[in-house]
């Protein structure tokens, strides 16, 4: 936590490693205005953390043989009406290389919200988004290269409730809430504002503006506690939720794509007071003014996860050897973890 205090971050911040040793405390205010404080055990937007959850989802079906990583669209979604449906791979869904169009380039407010962010109703539902705005026209040839893209995810959606026959927020209670006993892991609901969730801010303190979370999907509407995603961590890193195989294929880091592996980026990093370098699996979250950042180190049986409520934390890269996330990091996974 003195990193956090020496940065002056306002988060919620938790480690934990398989011995069950936890350490969970919360630093500054929730809420600038009204003074209140963070404090451990409350709610979050998990942001784009989801994608960590559908790309899991996504293994057990590949586990249980009813999805392929290398089958397309419209292997699974016959109905896709984009062009690139009988062309684009779960694969390349999960990695972000599948050229679908992008929400983010849809017309903003007056705020600079995307308009596709602020829909409610029944066009924002996985399937919906499936067989409208991202079956429409592509941004780039599949496979072409990088691009990160929240239509990936809510396509991923759409493709699990389609094999499963469960709705994606079912999906998420069936298959990970229920077995790991997480009991605060729910989908954003469609209008309604973020109550008791911490505020979140933007550069110069002001408020982020209002967003509808709901619209993320499959691809970042899901809400929780620190505790419970650091439980989802130890539940990957035991193996209770995937086999072993599933999981080195889920984080088989790509160097040509930065190591992107399967909704996280997977890459080795020296980290200060570690003797050789650590492998680490990480996943981030931007969602309305709130950062995430979720990392494993699988060889340790370690886990940090860290909530800001201000998207103008500079977090740094850890590669660089600086920075925020390097200090923490270096903090979480190279000394004795204390209780």
């Amino acid at each position: 936590m003195a990193v956090a205090q020496a940065a002056h971050l306002g988060a919620e911040i938790a480690v934990a490693d398989q011995s069950g040793a936890i350490f969970n405390s919360a630093i500054g205010l929730a809420d600038r205005e009204a003074g209140r404080p963070h404090r451990a055990g409350a709610r979050w937007l998990w942001a784009s953390v989801t994608k960590q959850v559908t790309a899991v989802l996504v293994m057990k079906q590949v586990e249980l043989g009813q999805i392929s990583l290398d089958g397309t669209i419209a292997s699974y979604l016959p109905d896709f009406a984009g062009p690139g449906g009988d062309k684009v791979t779960v694969r390349q869904l999960l990695q972000h290389t599948s050229g679908l169009p992008n929400p983010d380039d849809t017309a903003p407010n007056a705020s600079g919200v995307p308009g596709f962010y602020l829909e409610t109703g029944n066009r924002i539902t996985d399937a919906a988004r499936a067989a409208g705005f991202c079956g429409e026209a592509p941004k780039a040839a599949p496979g072409a290269g990088f691009a990160y893209n929240n239509c990936d995810y809510l396509v991923l959606g759409a493709m699990l409730e389609r094999v499963t026959g469960k709705a994606y927020g079912a999906l998420v209670a069936r298959d990970i809430a229920k077995p790991l006993a997480l009991r605060s892991l729910a989908l954003s609901r469609d209008g309604k504002p973020n109550g008791g969730m911490a505020t979140g801010y933007t550069v110069g303190s002001k408020r982020y503006p209002p967003i509808n979370v709901a619209t993320f999907g499959a691809a970042g509407a899901l809400t929780g506690t620190a505790r419970d995603l650091i439980a989802l961590d130890r539940a990957l890193i035991a193996g209770s939720l995937l086999g072993a195989a599933s999981r080195a294929v889920l984080w088989q880091g790509d160097p040509k794509l930065g190591y992107e592996a399967l909704g996280v980026w997977s890459f080795p990093a020296q980290l200060g007071g570690c003797a050789a370098p650590v492998e680490l699996v990480e996943r981030r979250g931007d969602v309305g003014g709130i950062q995430v950042r979720n990392v494993i180190a699988p060889a340790l049986g370690r886990s940090v996860v860290v909530f800001t409520n201000d998207d103008s934390v500079e977090f740094g890269e850890v590669w660089q050897g600086r920075g925020l996330s390097f200090d923490l990091l270096s903090a979480a996974f190279c000394p004795p973890l204390k209780p």
